[in-house]
């Protein structure tokens, strides 16, 4: 493969590291506060799914987050965290690509109607896929240097 100033597997392993730094700005803007004490990203999202046009997205919400929003605040904060930490360091980097793929479906999914943010988790969606199928641990990881993968 030809590339310009760095290898084909350092250039994937700069996308994953973006990627990576994606996921951690996502988590570091997030008011934890109002997550976890006021449980207003709970609330948005359950205002979302009860006014969303398929039943499966507001059932399945008022099964599996509706009942549980405390713990389900911790969920998606800290998945964003460890996403994050495990792109950037290339840390258990398969199994994170694969973990954020599926939380950029189910965000892809919940706001299907809010355009500004489709395009961001379409884009998250499609590096994770390059990712994960050029296998962009091959370079600058943890992964790498301790023989996983």
């Amino acid at each position: 493969m030809d590339a310009m100033g760095l290898s084909g597997a350092e250039w994937l392993a700069v996308l994953r590291i973006g990627l990576g730094l994606w996921w951690l700005e996502s988590w570091r803007h997030k008011d934890k506060k109002g997550w976890f004490e006021r449980g207003t990203g709970i609330a948005w999202a359950a205002d979302v799914a009860g006014k969303h046009r398929w039943t499966a997205v507001r059932s399945g919400f008022d099964v599996v987050v509706k009942p549980r929003p405390k713990t389900m605040a911790y969920v998606v904060v800290y998945a964003e965290l460890a996403l994050g930490l495990g792109l950037v360091l290339g840390f258990l980097t398969p199994v994170a690509l694969v973990g954020g793929l599926l939380l950029n479906l189910l965000y892809f999914t919940l706001m299907i109607h809010d355009w500004a943010e489709q395009g961001q988790n379409a884009m998250m969606g499609l590096i994770s896929i390059v990712a994960l199928f050029a296998m962009s641990w091959q370079t600058w990881s943890l992964d790498h240097a301790i023989g996983l993968f």
